[in-house]
């Protein structure tokens, strides 16, 4: 397993990241404790979980994937050996996680809140990296493509810095991080951190897939210039890139049947990319889901591939993922099939 820097913090954290998000929905505690005991067997560090999860977001289950974290925790005695991230909830309607019935905002008393209760369900005193799961302010944000104004409510984000700032004076936090956010929005926070002396952050988790190369067009460039490495989610769009969806395929148990979410990914344009990768894995005998995910992890911005899944036969394949030699061949065949059909299913 390869290890590199999260930001400019020094921590050195696996290429591949274990994503937690099915933990309480799609997946039991026993499979979620399965699941990082092989994680952790195989040289990954670092864990990735949400105090909205499990997904899709309801009452019945949030917070039941950070309790699955934590009973493993106390279970194995070894929280130590794992950089462990998690996230507070953007503006939102969402009523159900906060104790007054509020919509979720990133308030000071929104934020407090939700470290509190993320440390509780994860039995632990400390949080590595916090996360904005996503912006405060409004934005074209989950199947948007481009900026869009929309007027709206938000704090300002000096006041939500000052917040973590707070957090990680009192220890519960170490480090701060941002997700789906924008090149305009990662700058700004880097801007209050440089003028304010308020903490910087030092990664940002975005989609990224072979179907969604957007963050390369701004994020990238920050990546590299300022060291907010990505932490890339979705890196298979949601099971597309393995296949199983082709030709109106429905497997029994998929979050495609259980869900009927994933509409982004089902267009005529995004059914032609599809089919070009699921071309070129074929080409050179390699599954692929295991094309699509060392795709991402081989990338020089990011820090992280966050990899999930529902079964142990698909983990061990995204785990394994990282012995696929990536060759010049592969790289010049991806980048015409991207040029051909361009961020499909943003």
């Amino acid at each position: 397993m390869e290890y590199r820097e999260l930001g400019r913090t020094g921590v050195k954290v696996s290429s591949i990241c274990l994503g937690t998000m099915t933990w309480g929905e799609q997946n039991t505690e026993a499979e979620g404790h399965e699941q990082m005991d092989y994680a952790i067997d195989q040289g990954i560090n670092f864990f990735d979980t949400s105090e909205m999860y499990a997904v899709p977001p309801k009452p019945e289950t949030q917070g039941s994937t950070e309790k699955i974290i934590g009973s493993w925790f106390k279970s194995r005695k070894n929280r130590n050996k794992i950089v462990l991230a998690t996230k507070v909830a953007g503006r939102s309607p969402m009523n159900w996680l906060r104790e007054d019935g509020s919509p979720t905002e990133q308030s000071k008393a929104q934020i407090e809140e939700a470290v509190n209760k993320s440390l509780k369900r994860l039995q632990t005193d400390y949080i590595d990296l916090y996360q904005l799961h996503w912006p405060d302010r409004p934005i074209n944000l989950f199947g948007g493509l481009g900026y869009k104004h929309i007027e709206g409510d938000s704090h300002p984000i000096g006041e939500i810095l000052e917040t973590l700032q707070a957090l990680v004076k009192s220890g519960k936090i170490r480090y701060i991080g941002l997700s789906n956010e924008t090149p305009w929005g990662t700058m700004t926070f880097l801007h209050y951190a440089k003028t304010k002396g308020l903490p910087r952050v030092q990664s940002i988790q975005n989609a990224y897939n072979l179907l969604n190369r957007t963050f390369e067009l701004g994020g990238s460039e920050i990546a590299h210039r300022e060291g907010v490495g990505l932490l890339a989610y979705s890196p298979l769009a949601q099971g597309y890139l393995t296949g199983k969806y082709q030709n109106g395929a429905l497997p029994e148990g998929s979050r495609k049947a259980l869900f009927n979410r994933l509409q982004r990914y089902e267009s005529p344009q995004a059914d032609r990319a599809i089919e070009s990768y699921l071309a070129i894995a074929r080409k050179h005998g390699i599954d692929p889901s295991q094309l699509a995910n060392q795709f991402v992890t081989t990338r020089p911005f990011v820090t992280s591939n966050i990899i999930g899944a529902t079964t142990m036969e698909q983990l061990k394949l995204a785990v394994t993922s990282t012995q696929v030699t990536w060759t010049e061949e592969l790289e010049k065949e991806i980048d015409a099939a991207h040029l051909a059909q361009p961020n499909p299913a943003p």
